[in-house]
């Protein structure tokens, strides 16, 4: 990371996402002192949520590093935030009367390129309650997917336990023979029926079915037939989108996102054996940027 020649200078990195914000205060020798984690803050869903969830998980941070003299204005941020590849959101929330003493805004699929990477050039395939591929190679940002639940966002965790219920539905139905799925789900669930099953999951949004990626997973590893087919097109998808980021010659490329630990294995070899870890999280990708973005002007 870059360092800055004032002691005294403090940067905040923001992780905003549709289901929490997460922030990092760290010093001018890049040490982290404090963080702070707050509610949602995707603009897409909620503008004053956003810059709510962003100024109240930078006061916890602020908070929890002991700070009492520094305030909200001392401060330079770094904020990446899921929703403002949209231009208008971008547009937004640049035009937010922000309370730091300068706000460096970027997309959250940049900044978790930029931590996975320590500031220096790749791709990252993310694999979360959505997913997609990203790659920052020579200031160049290029994007695969992402394009939400649920008609985007597959090989995600939304998509796995979208892809059980209509399956469970189906075979309730007489329609797909049973699966070990079933009796997973429908205990999840705490349901007995699909009259019953479709009253608990109608109108939920995306983190609701990712809930259920897991037992899919859980279910693959039983042997069972179709949570295999369903676990391998998933994983076949997240392949396909890393070979496709290869060929914008990323020196590394990471897999990040809460469903790494279960999809990973599933991946095909080639793949695997690309993968480097990712070096830092999210939020540091925040303060590398703002850093970046300070040392540019």
């Amino acid at each position: 990371m870059l360092s800055s020649s004032d002691n005294k200078e403090f940067f905040l990195g923001i992780d905003g996402g549709g289901s929490k914000c997460k922030a990092i205060l760290v010093d001018a020798s890049n040490n982290i002192l404090g963080t702070g984690i707050s509610g949602p803050a995707n603009p897409l869903h909620g503008y004053e949520q956003a810059i709510n969830s962003i100024t109240e998980s930078a006061e916890l941070a602020i908070k929890d590093a002991g700070l009492k003299a520094v305030e909200l204005k001392d401060i330079v941020a770094g904020v990446g935030l899921a929703g403002v590849n949209l231009p208008a959101l971008f547009e937004q929330m640049s035009n937010w009367q922000h309370p730091f003493k300068q706000m460096f805004l970027a997309t959250d699929l940049l900044i978790a390129c930029l931590g996975a990477h320590n500031g220096q050039d790749g791709a990252v395939m993310i694999t979360g309650t959505g997913s997609c591929g990203f790659s920052y190679v020579n200031g160049h940002p290029y994007t695969l997917g992402g394009h939400g639940f649920p008609h985007g966002d597959k090989g995600s965790g939304a998509w796995f336990g979208f892809q059980a219920a209509n399956h469970v539905l189906m075979s309730l139905d007489g329609l797909k023979a049973g699966s070990l799925i079933n009796q997973k789900l429908l205990a999840l669930l705490k349901v007995s029926d699909g009259l019953e099953m479709v009253e608990t999951i109608a109108g939920k949004p995306a983190a609701f079915y990712a809930k259920m990626a897991n037992l899919v997973f859980d279910a693959a590893e039983e042997g069972d037939e179709v949570a295999l087919e369903i676990v391998k097109e998933g994983a076949g998808y997240i392949s396909g989108i890393a070979r496709q980021l290869e060929k914008q010659n990323p020196p590394r490329i990471s897999l990040i996102g809460g469903l790494t630990p279960r999809i990973l294995p599933w991946l095909d070899q080639d793949v695997k054996n690309k993968l480097a870890e990712p070096l830092c999280p999210p939020e540091v990708g925040s303060v590398i940027y703002a850093q970046q973005q300070l040392a540019l002007l």
